[in-house]
């Protein structure tokens, strides 16, 4: 998550105050650690951007004319390659059915606007939830509305359900049937459902399943739409790269308004995009150094009395040691660990910190010396 944005202008438009300004405090008690800072509180990748994605970024460096709003043809069939090549969907046409996005937070922040939620309109969310969901509908004037189940929501008529697996901030992971029942109490009601899988490459105890898959959604696109980026997957956080797939009226209607506000991803991205999403290689390699620094902190932060709880994927372990999880981030900026409190992401947050996998192996490993001193 970008920590870019002022407190007060956010009170002025009605939204609340930016979450992480709050951390600073522990941010300069974790630096004043003679080790120094160790930052495991934000998903920000410090991998390198893979060669074979810099090169492609670089031969479409001439790029005099405006690019499409639409993406280039590559880049969408490379989207709907990917998506049949790794996780066996064949149902998304590259002509219709992929819209690239400038990052994936901008789709999120954006999305209630676009499908034009107005006051009255309810957007539905996870409990425990990346914030720019609720963030979203409230620049949209829409209500959000905290809920993990259909059952919780009773006769709630939403407009917009958000769905996320694996999930960021504790890494559960959503098994196709209930996905399902998700997608068909949305269409009984006429909402559209909306699934951020921007970690489907990251699932370590499950098998990842996408709202794309035909399991999921009956073999229709209807009203369902998946949020994805290459921020993680690819190490390209700093080039803003991202789509949407899925039901193509939805994605025409959301075509025309993007071009309209000039929602363009610039042409050498769009590249690199491409080039990132053809090649599996890179992924597979980041997946291992992921996995084995997922492995050292867990250990670790099990030897120092925590708790890992869901954490089936993304790249964030859920710890708790069953205490208020501001005492947790003053407890590790004393080691000079940064993590991000739970509540940042919700009530039931309270207890837990989030943990990100997203550092070094020297910083992980030094994590873990600090951890089990």
């Amino acid at each position: 998550m970008a920590e870019d944005a002022g407190s007060g202008g956010a009170r002025a438009l009605g939204l609340p105050a930016f979450p992480w300004d709050s951390l600073v405090p522990y941010r300069e008690q974790a630096r004043a650690h003679p080790g120094g800072l160790i930052d495991l509180s934000v998903g920000t990748p410090v991998d390198p951007t893979p060669p074979i994605v810099r090169e492609a970024l670089a031969g479409a460096a001439d790029a005099p004319g405006y690019p499409t709003t639409q993406g280039t043809a590559a880049v969408r069939e490379a989207a709907a390659g990917w998506l049949r090549r790794r996780f066996g969907i064949g149902t998304v046409d590259p002509e219709t059915g992929v819209l690239p996005s400038i990052g994936s937070k901008e789709l999120v922040a954006w999305l209630p606007t676009l499908l034009g939620l107005h006051d009255g309109d309810v957007v539905v969310h996870p409990e425990l939830a990346y914030p720019t969901y609720d963030i979203g509908a409230r620049l949209a004037g829409a209500r959000p509305l905290a809920a993990d189940s259909s059952v919780a929501l009773g006769p709630q008529r939403p407009a917009l359900v958000w769905l996320n697996s694996p999930a960021n901030p504790h890494g559960r992971i959503l098994p196709a049937e209930h996905l399902a029942k998700m997608v068909a109490w949305a269409r009984e009601r006429g909402a559209v459902i909306a699934a951020d899988e921007c970690y489907l490459e990251f699932c370590w105890d499950a098998s990842p399943v996408s709202v794309l898959d035909p399991a999921v959604n009956g073999g229709s696109l209807d009203g369902v739409l998946a949020v994805h980026s290459l921020s993680k997957r690819s190490n390209l956080a700093g080039y803003r790269a991202g789509f949407v797939a899925g039901d193509p009226a939805l994605l025409k209607r959301l075509l025309e308004i993007r071009r309209h506000a000039g929602m363009m991803m610039p042409a050498p991205v769009q590249a690199a995009m491409a080039a990132a999403l053809d090649d599996d290689q890179h992924v597979d390699e980041q997946r291992s150094r992921y996995h084995r620094r997922r492995a050292v902190l867990r250990e670790a932060l099990g030897a120092a009395g925590f708790r890992i709880d869901h954490s089936e994927g993304s790249l964030y372990l859920w710890a708790t040691r069953d205490e208020p999880c501001w005492e947790t981030v003053g407890r590790l900026a004393e080691r000079g660990i940064l993590v991000a409190p739970g509540e940042y992401y919700g009530p039931p947050g309270r207890s837990h910190v989030r943990v990100a996998l997203t550092a070094t192996d020297e910083h992980i490993a030094a994590a873990a010396d600090r951890l089990t001193a």
